[in-house]
């Protein structure tokens, strides 16, 4: 492309999409936003399908991890690091919950030294991004929410009735029901809920589709999809380096892209240390490892990863749960078609169908046309769909250190192997029977939300074609262990105060049990939920701190030693929020732009300063 462009933003997902589309609302400054994927699939659009997104090298960087003091029951002893490559990035392939954070996390970033990032501070960002619809489930704190901002933030419809009784059972272990996103969320005693979700009349609200897709006609605005950034531009002396633009890689070969003004980087809490590092900035000793020419000495890019990790406790729950069949009826004839399906896999056998298969083949579609018209059914949700938090006692008396949250179905057995990569055969005594598709279960995941363990983010090669070598480092502090634990015992007092007379024994793995000596209707040991956490817990791919204020950026998110560069996304927080952080990245990303226009005076329509 060979262009100049004012601004160059690398990587258009949850934070980067805003930073591009709000500048851009300055006619006279050129936005040049660079994506390594391309648009999402129409699958996107639908909360249902999202495990189809994961896995898939399309919509997914495909990453893994070591999982250091976890892992030991997964497929390879692996980590699965789900990342959107696509426009919306990680926006488009999460399940959708929106969560800011307590107000606690913010004001301990700022008492720790990024001045602006107090919860006041940050607060009327969260309100400029959210299109907020109430729900007389909710309880809401209206003050807190904002109503016109792009990002749908609503609750599915119809609510299910599973989701309602695990917030009721949440309150019969002491968990008050309120607005996790308002005042209620710094009580003492903790919040339950139905999730709020980004989405909007039972659509994905995405930042593509909130931010990017109604403003793709501007002039000033180019958005370059498939390329692939390799290094930033860095021209200058040591002490007086500067961004002038990007080098990437598109099918059709390399390409430079230069700014007059910034490159902003919002590649996440992986992509953007990475990107870093590729180009010279980080580590003197782990770059030259690498075979890297250290441009700007800042030790600490790629550090302090922080991620959230959660146990799964499953319960058989028939008439509770939803189930696979149900789902899959609700994702449309598609996703009933061989090999998985009844269907045939070529609808042009559909001619041939028996009367059964043709009521099927009916009912999928006019539950599939109800969601598409209406935004309601099984399909507006990821099924993600109730939460608490809360405090365990154990520390961080600042925050909740404590997130329970509510999945409504129980996947399939290759959803367990190839999505979650945890082995059915292993997990389960007979995992065919247990997951029959037409029995419901449910599943309750506990959060440690305020991790002590820290991992890294480094170079495996100077080629930016390889990936980073992620360490994880899960369980390195043996505070997090604790604090599983004690997680895990308040999911098993919500599973045991659900209404009707509770949900009955969790799924403990026959090969832990028998380690344990634990039988069936017994309370599982410490011992036992820890091996749990140790053998199967996941990910929730909430990775930041990789290029924290105050060691990497400053507070106005410029990164040290580099003129004309910033990071605006996960990476930049001090300290992971304690809940899902898609939201907090959106916020990152609206003040980040405005942080840029008040230096520069780019006229954004509105302001919060």
């Amino acid at each position: 492309m060979g262009s100049s462009y004012d601004y160059v933003v690398v990587g258009a997902g949850s934070a980067g999409a805003v930073v591009a589309a709000r500048l851009s609302e300055d006619p006279d400054v050129t936005v040049c936003l660079v994506e390594a994927g391309g648009p999402p699939p129409p699958a996107e659009l639908m909360p249902a399908a999202v495990a189809s997104l994961q896995n898939d090298p399309t919509t997914d960087w495909m990453f893994e991890g070591d999982p250091g003091g976890v892992g030991k029951g997964l497929v390879g002893g692996r980590m699965m690091v789900p990342r959107g490559r696509m426009l919306g990035g990680t926006s488009g392939l999460n399940y959708m919950a929106y969560v800011r954070g307590h107000p606690g996390d913010f004001d301990a970033w700022a008492a720790g030294g990024a001045e602006g990032w107090s919860y006041a501070e940050v607060l009327p960002y969260f309100r400029k991004a959210e299109g907020f619809v109430d729900h007389p489930q909710l309880h809401a704190d209206l003050p807190a929410h904002g109503t016109e901002g792009p990002v749908g933030v609503s609750v599915r419809e119809p609510v299910l009735p599973a989701a309602a009784q695990f917030v009721d059972a949440a309150g019969a272990a002491g968990l008050k029901q309120g607005d996790y996103n308002g005042q209620q969320r710094e009580a003492p005693e903790g919040v339950a809920s139905l999730f709020q979700t980004t989405t909007r009349d039972g659509r994905r609200s995405s930042t593509f589709h909130a931010y990017l897709e109604p403003v793709l006609d501007r002039p000033n605005l180019t958005v370059v999809t498939g390329a692939v950034v390799e290094r930033i531009l860095l021209a200058g002396e040591p002490g007086v380096v500067r961004a002038t633009g990007v080098a990437y890689r598109t099918a059709d070969g390399p390409e430079e892209v230069t700014s007059s003004v910034e490159v902003v980087v919002s590649a996440g809490a992986i992509g953007s240390p990475h990107l870093l590092l590729l180009s010279g900035v980080g580590d003197r000793a782990q770059l030259g490892d690498a075979g890297v020419e250290c441009v700007v000495e800042l030790p600490d890019v790629g550090r302090h990863l922080k991620d959230h990790l959660h146990t799964p406790l499953m319960f058989a729950a028939d008439g509770i749960g939803e189930t696979m069949t149900e789902v899959a009826l609700s994702l449309g004839p598609d996703a009933l078609r061989a090999p998985a399906g009844p269907l045939p896999a070529d609808p042009a056998d559909d001619a041939s169908l028996p009367p059964e298969l043709q009521a099927v083949k009916a009912e999928a579609e006019r539950r599939l046309g109800e969601w598409f018209t209406t935004g309601r059914g099984i399909a507006s949700s990821s099924l993600y769909d109730a939460v608490a938090f809360f405090s365990t006692g154990l520390g961080d008396p600042h925050t909740h250190d404590a997130q329970i949250g509510f999945l409504a179905c129980g996947y399939t057995p290759p959803i367990w192997e190839a999505v979650f990569r945890i082995p059915p055969t292993a997990f389960f005594e007979d995992p065919a029977t247990f997951l029959d598709p037409t029995c419901g279960q449910i599943v309750l995941l506990a959060n440690p939300v305020q991790p002590h363990s820290e991992g890294s983010v480094t170079l495996a090669s100077a080629d930016p074609g390889v990936p980073p070598r992620i360490e994880l480092n899960y369980f390195d502090d043996p505070h997090d262990v604790r604090v599983m634990v004690a997680v895990l015992r308040k999911a098993l007092e919500i599973a045991a105060a659900w209404p009707g007379g509770g949900l009955g024994d969790p799924v403990i793995p026959p090969h832990l049990a028998r380690v344990h000596g634990h039988a069936a209707g017994s309370e599982p040991s410490d011992e036992l939920l820890e091996d749990l956490a140790r053998h199967y817990a996941l990910t929730v791919y909430h990775e930041t701190s990789t290029c924290r204020i105050g060691d990497v950026v400053d507070p106005q998110l410029r990164v040290l030693g580099v003129a004309g560069l910033r990071v605006a996304d996960a990476s930049v927080m001090p300290n992971v929020v304690s809940g899902n952080t898609n939201a907090a990245a959106i916020m990152i990303g609206e003040k980040a732009a405005e942080l840029i226009a008040t230096e520069h005076g780019v006229r954004l329509h509105q302001m919060v300063r």
